[in-house]
């Protein structure tokens, strides 16, 4: 079952499965691409239209979310779900931005790199297949979602590299516990990592989130910013993460 779901950022909305949705990692990546967190985000307004990718798109959200964000841009995701890249190229049409955004079904190991994009978001699946753990005989497409059954975080990179120019931002949303993975990945495929944001569930917990900015051929200093708290302690969402969702 599908529902369609209005995301509060300019009337865009998406389609999901019913009984799951987008998190607070995909508003967070649009976000700090768009340097409303802090970060060297891409320029809103440009003068120059800008390319971006989204790898590992699912519905769409962080593409449809990003595009507003920056007031136009061409953005293509890509997805190895044909059920999710069916919903997100629905969603297109819904909101009208089929002349500015498309989707394309692949596995991004099968992605013919050029190097004609200024910048790749992305949110690839957080966590390792463990070939014995229930779901990964048969992996269903929340499985896939969230579990590396094709590609890792070194082959993300890799890819990403090759769709960048010279000088291309990366922006990733991952996990603090894979970050020797994401910082030996980035560095392997010549992105060098520039600026580092811990989110954490709220004040006095460990971070759970992390966002990675890299550049293309960049030289090496890695800039610390400050972390973002989700959730104040009655449970609510915080300033930042209000502004993020664009509803102050």
């Amino acid at each position: 079952m599908e529902r369609i779901d209005d995301t509060g950022f300019g009337g865009i909305r998406v389609i999901q499965n019913k009984g799951s949705g987008y998190g607070v990692d995909a508003v967070l990546l649009a976000a700090f691409a768009a340097g409303d967190t802090g970060a060297k985000g891409l320029p809103k307004c440009s003068a120059v239209t800008l390319r971006i990718a989204d790898l590992g798109t699912g519905c769409g959200v962080a593409a449809f979310i990003l595009y507003h964000k920056l007031d136009g841009a061409v953005i293509t995701g890509y997805d190895i779900s044909s059920n999710a890249i069916d919903r997100a190229r629905k969603a297109c049409d819904m909101n009208g931005l089929s002349s500015d955004v498309d989707f394309i079904c692949t596995d991004i190991n099968d992605i013919e790199a050029s190097a004609v994009f200024d910048a790749v978001i992305t949110n690839p699946p957080y966590f390792r297949r463990t070939p014995d753990e229930p779901g990964a005989a048969d992996p269903d497409e929340r499985y896939v979602a969230r579990h590396e059954t094709t590609a890792d975080i070194a082959a993300f990179a890799a890819v990403s590299a090759g769709m960048l120019k010279e000088g291309g931002h990366l922006y990733m949303v991952h996990r603090p516990d894979r970050l020797a993975d994401i910082f030996s990945g980035m560095r392997d495929a010549g992105i060098e990592p520039k600026e580092m944001q811990f989110v954490i569930p709220k004040e006095g917990k460990a971070a759970n989130i992390v966002l990675i900015h890299g550049i293309k051929g960049a030289g090496s200093e890695l800039r610390m910013l400050p972390q973002i708290a989700v959730h104040t302690t009655d449970g609510g969402y915080t300033d930042d993460i209000l502004k993020y969702y664009e509803r102050v």
